[in-house]
């Protein structure tokens, strides 16, 4: 996503600019590209609103303005003279603005702020919690590190001090750790916080949700951490002890719920527990839940079902097999635009679901991609092989069946297609028979791109049951933003409930993210985030020091004015920078002249 230049010219001579917010999608024909909204020409965007430092804290709760009057102001405001030498004129205290700034409107746009300070008021300490909270949070999301580097670096190197209003001296490691302690007990309740907020901001509803199960591991031995230990890791360490999470979103990806499990838990274990505490914390709703293949098994269909729970799922690969002549027959359905074609087909022994078959051209093309290229490399390396074997360079059998043993592991999609027997069986070494087996190919070739869900929600739409479960990818994209952008790993800590209040604020960092996508969503603006937290950090405040004729030096906060399409992008989103100075500090004894 980018913003595109456009320049129009009226009449003879005059002429204007005006900018687009465009993206690039793949189509059938390849890239093209899709303006996403107008930003230039709009009502208000050429009216300059002038904010104060004091007026901050209202932009950043999307408050009104107290008089609307006292922000847009029609002539020049009188201006203050000096009289200034400008070969000393500094700029100092050079801090991160921008990032932090879009953060924390965020954060208090989802009234966390609000509901921390009533959950974790002042105690003895001089910091209460919310701040601390708050920060970890904001670090998270925009610089992933140990709470120690948040102390020592992060926080000193950001505008923080004066957007929070804790002074940089006064956050240290162990009040970040305390922090960690006192916000892990409040998790129940700012997930139900979360819920209303995106109902009254997003309008979101929560009809069906999505469950997904993923990992994280320990470099360390993790041995203060109970939950800790070896199990099946999606990260391919499984030399690694790690814990399991389980994550619970909306179609649009915004976090509902969460769970950490031991690293030991099977996946089809955590889906009841999921369920049982949703449904009590709020409500067992007639919603929806969608599943990958991986989360269920036959007891915890049944235990849905009892539940009175609906649901949409994936099934094992296996079991496409029972319905190889439904695959051959007609009576297909086009989903919307996706190309994708869906089927309800009955199970002999599963009466009680329906069973959708789902083709898509694009996946076939894909995996019939995959398996022709593994196929080519795996016969090469055989072939090879029987050279070897003919040429008497090779006369082990050890060693011929260990290096066939390897490439058949390498390439594990073709492996299937191949027979291989080294002949004779018994002695010295002959030759290796190769041979493709055709009836595998037949049914990788009719199985390519074909997969099949299970849903007990009658007479609902097939096609809709597709659209449902494709949004399952929402799960895995929170998963990736975790991992990759908001840094879940490494993890800093080994005690097991730090360990579970750092994977709260990497919740916490994920719901701040997938929100302000669905905020610049609902103003027009797309949904990539990435870009605009990239633009923002280029936005920093700064420190002007004047030295004025016949006072001491005068020193001026401001903030950086970034360009003027980022500019718009931020008056669409009601979030302007201040754009007056703040006086810091002055010499005594001047008088102030003004003209």
């Amino acid at each position: 996503m980018y913003l595109r230049k456009h320049r129009r010219q009226k009449g003879d001579s005059a002429s204007y600019e005006y900018w687009t917010l465009v993206e690039t999608v793949r189509t059938a024909r390849g890239p093209r590209q899709r303006i996403v909204g107008n930003l230039g020409k709009l009502p208000g965007l050429d009216v300059e609103e002038r904010v104060g430092w004091e007026e901050v804290g209202r932009i950043l709760s999307g408050r009104p303005p107290e008089r609307q009057g006292d922000l847009f102001v029609a002539a020049p405001e009188p201006p203050e003279w000096a009289c200034v030498d400008l070969r000393q004129v500094k700029a100092e205290r050079l801090r991160r603005f921008g990032d932090v700034y879009l953060a924390l409107a965020t954060w208090r746009r989802l009234g966390l702020d609000e509901l921390l300070q009533g959950l974790m008021p002042a105690g003895q300490g001089e910091i209460e919690g919310e701040p601390l909270s708050c920060l970890l949070t904001l670090s998270r999301f925009c610089e992933p590190s140990s709470e120690l580097a948040v102390a020592e670096h992060f926080y000193g190197t950001t505008a923080l001090d004066d957007l929070l209003g804790v002074p940089a001296e006064k956050v240290n490691a162990d009040r970040l750790y305390r922090a960690l302690d006192a916000l892990l007990p409040h998790k129940d309740a700012i997930c139900r916080h979360l819920l209303g907020r995106y109902a009254e901001w997003f309008g979101a509803e929560f009809d069906f949700l999505l469950y997904d199960v993923t990992s994280t591991y320990f470099e360390g031995a993790a041995k203060d951490n109970d939950l800790a230990a070896l199990g099946y890791s999606r990260d391919h360490r499984p030399d690694c002890r790690q814990v399991c999470i389980g994550l619970v979103v909306t179609p649009a990806g915004l976090p509902v719920a969460y769970e950490v499990f031991a690293g030991n838990r099977n996946d089809v274990t955590t889906l009841e527990e999921m369920v049982g505490l949703m449904e009590d914390r709020y409500g067992q709703a007639r919603r929806v839940w969608v599943f990958d293949r991986g989360i269920v098994s036959e007891e915890n269909l049944a235990e849905l079902r009892r539940r009175g729970a609906r649901y949409v799922v994936g099934t094992p690969k296996g079991m496409l097999r029972q319905f190889e002549a439904q695959l051959l027959e007609d009576g297909w359905e086009r989903a919307a635009e996706s190309g994708v074609e869906v089927k309800v087909v009955a199970h002999p022994d599963l009466g009680e679901d329906r069973f959708i078959l789902c083709r898509s051209p694009q996946r076939r093309e894909k995996e019939r991609a995959i398996l022709a290229k593994q196929a080519a490399r795996l016969e090469a390396k055989l072939l090879a092989v029987r050279e070897a074997i003919r040429s008497g360079r090779l006369r082990d059998r050890g060693t011929a069946e260990r290096r066939i043993g390897r490439w058949l592991g390498k390439f594990t999609r073709a492996e299937t297609l191949f027979h291989v027997e080294i002949q004779p069986a018994a002695g010295p070494l002959a030759d290796l028979q190769i041979e493709r087996r055709q009836e595998v190919e037949a049914w990788a070739a009719l199985a390519q791109g074909a997969y099949l869900l299970r849903s007990n929600v009658p007479d609902e739409d097939p096609a809709r049951l597709w659209q449902w479960y494709i949004q399952l990818t929402q799960a895995e994209a929170a998963f990736r933003l975790s991992k990759d952008e908001l840094g879940l790993r490494p993890v800093f800590h080994r005690k097991t409930g730090r360990v579970e209040a750092h994977i709260m604020v990497c919740f916490l960092a994920l719901v701040l993210w997938r929100s302000l996508e669905q905020w610049m969503s609902a103003k027009g603006l797309g949904t990539c985030a990435r870009r605009l937290v990239a633009q923002m950090k280029e936005v920093r405040s700064l420190d002007v020091v004047l030295a004025v004729k016949d006072r001491g030096p005068l020193r001026l906060r401001v903030v950086g004015q970034p360009d003027k399409p980022l500019q718009q992008l931020l008056q669409l989103l009601g979030l302007p920078l201040p754009n007056r100075s703040r006086r810091i500090e002055i010499a005594k004894n001047v008088v102030q002249t003004s003209g």
